[in-house]
């Protein structure tokens, strides 16, 4: 079984790996941070609002959602980055990425010989 410090590394490590990441937060169902990095590392009070989204999430009226769904992931999006919400294992995962804007491509000017 692994250690909780190990348990963490690992965590931290798959979240890593996503591309375009630019910081995560895995926290407890009730806010506390387990693990984070990049952008997000110990942003205690963005965890506060994420919690408090998910919370808000469990009170939308049964009768606009039949049969009891739940989500399954939660996107929010800005023009530069977004970020990505999911619940696994009783644990709320978060993760900011970078948004590449196909307009932000660079052009290369043609090379002219004289």
């Amino acid at each position: 079984m692994l250690q909780s410090s190990e348990l963490k590394r690992k965590n931290m490590l798959s979240l890593e790996r996503i591309p375009d990441q630019i910081g995560h937060l895995i926290l407890t169902e009730d806010g506390a941070v387990l693990t984070s990095g990049g952008e997000l590392e110990n942003d205690e009070k963005f965890a506060n609002i994420i919690v408090g989204l998910v919370t808000l999430t469990n009170k939308i009226d049964p009768k606009a959602f039949p049969n009891n769904e739940v989500f399954d992931k939660i996107s929010i999006t800005y023009p530069d980055h977004c970020y990505i919400i999911c619940l696994s294992n009783k644990k709320i995962h978060v993760v900011k990425k970078r948004l590449v804007s196909s307009t932000t491509a660079i052009v290369e000017q043609p090379l002219i010989d004289v």
